[in-house]
């Protein structure tokens, strides 16, 4: 269980580690870092059964809807995501993510293995809610205004730390991830498909223009432009993935304390069963937190 992970991280060989005594580690790669982060055991179909089975148990069945609301500890301001059984079918069937089950798990992270930790300085959200294709197309001034607001939240971001944003193409369409870092002006980007920022090229528009307007709010000098990285990652083998990809994604990153994350992270491609399952087995955790708790 991740209940308590926060503090303490199991590592390979067994003992715990606290995230302060962690150094960055240019090049490590995290091929096996999801041996060293606690999950549910059991294989897919075992998880899925347990997930419908927690679902009869509970009364989403029943046409209930649950609502979570998450401190602003988690988005940079109180946020409330409701939960109803179309968001658990997403799991039961296998189909692409949506965003309230992409900011419950997101808010299960946060709870289980950062709050009240180091963690909570070194890596922030940004709801997927406010910042994605469809709102930038209709509005980028205010989306940037958005971004800017949540940077602001946290300080003047002298020290490095990471901005995680799960982006979606819009319509229901592709997750990628970026991840900001402000003090060195680099973004990273995660995609679990061939190709790089260019398919979305306002959104990068925007995501620099509010860097550049954050740091001259701060009266920080721009000793140097934006330097945008593609990290090699594992890739997906079908068109519904996307979503289990950038929540893998931010768990390693989390869990091995990283800041800078070199252009090859994982050296191996990770399996669909094990991306599945994996994810699974933790969205099953995050949803007994929504249902029972």
């Amino acid at each position: 269980m991740l209940k308590k992970a926060g503090k303490d991280i199991p590592t390979k060989s067994g003992t715990k580690t606290n995230p302060k005594s962690q150094k960055e580690v240019p090049g490590q790669m995290l091929d096996k870092a999801s041996k060293e982060i606690p999950t549910t055991s059991g294989t897919k179909s075992q998880i899925m059964m347990r997930l419908e089975k927690m679902m009869e148990e509970s009364d989403i069945m029943h046409g209930a809807i649950r609502s979570v609301d998450m401190d602003e500890g988690v988005f940079g301001i109180a946020h409330s995501e409701l939960i109803a059984k179309e968001d658990m079918q997403q799991l039961f069937e296998h189909e692409e993510l949506g965003i309230a089950v992409i900011h419950t798990y997101i808010w299960y992270m946060y709870d289980t293995l950062m709050r009240g930790t180091e963690l909570c300085n070194r890596f922030n959200f940004i709801a997927a809610s406010r910042i994605n294709t469809t709102f930038i197309t209709k509005n980028p001034t205010s989306v940037m205004n958005e971004l800017v607001d949540r940077f602001m939240v946290a300080g003047d971001n002298t020290t490095p730390s990471l901005y995680f944003l799960p982006f979606n193409s819009g319509n229901g369409g592709h997750w990628v991830l970026v991840a900001m870092d402000l003090s060195r002006l680099m973004v990273y980007y995660l995609d679990s498909l061939p190709g790089d920022w260019s398919k979305y090229p306002s959104m990068k528009k925007t995501v620099d223009a509010a860097i550049l307007k954050f740091r001259s709010k701060k009266n920080h000098r721009n000793r140097k432009d934006i330097t945008w990285v593609r990290v090699q990652c594992p890739q997906q083998n079908n068109s519904i993935n996307c979503g289990f990809f950038v929540l893998r994604f931010m768990r390693d990153i989390i869990a091995l304390n990283r800041i800078d994350i070199p252009k090859m992270v994982w050296n191996n491609n990770l399996g669909f069963i094990l991306i599945l399952s994996d994810i699974s087995s933790n969205l099953l955790l995050n949803h007994e937190y929504v249902l029972f708790s």
